[in-house]
């Protein structure tokens, strides 16, 4: 299991509107798609490097793939990246702080400690 990877991820594709909205359509073709072509690429560099050993576990792929963020959230993806990218999905689906307010009802059943969330 890689926190740093779950958290690239989330971090990448929040960020890329084209991405994100590939994700909210299609989440297990777009995490492959993404570990294949983004997973080993270096965070913020332009010039080709990449690593070779990143990927995700069977489970964080589940996840992901379902769009469970109460399930990244035990697997320690960080909490402020995870509804960030997770409001840009689903807000628009509904009224004004209403997917917030479903998103802590998820995770009520989470009690401190929190899962870490060190990368």
């Amino acid at each position: 299991m890689s926190k740093y990877l779950l958290n690239k991820f989330l971090y990448t594709v929040d960020r890329d509107p084209e991405l994100l909205e590939r994700y909210r359509e299609e989440p297990a073709a777009t995490v492959r798609t993404w570990e294949d072509e983004y997973a080993n690429r270096i965070l913020n560099c332009l010039h080709g490097e990449a690593s070779t050993w990143l990927s995700f576990d069977d489970t964080e792929r589940e996840a992901l793939s379902t769009h469970d963020y109460p399930k990244l959230f035990e697997l320690g993806a960080h909490p402020f990246l995870t509804i960030t990218l997770f409001i840009g999905l689903f807000e628009r689906d509904h009224g004004p702080l209403e997917f917030q307010k479903e998103y802590a009802r998820r995770l009520s059943h989470m009690t401190l400690p929190y899962p870490d969330i060190t990368t």
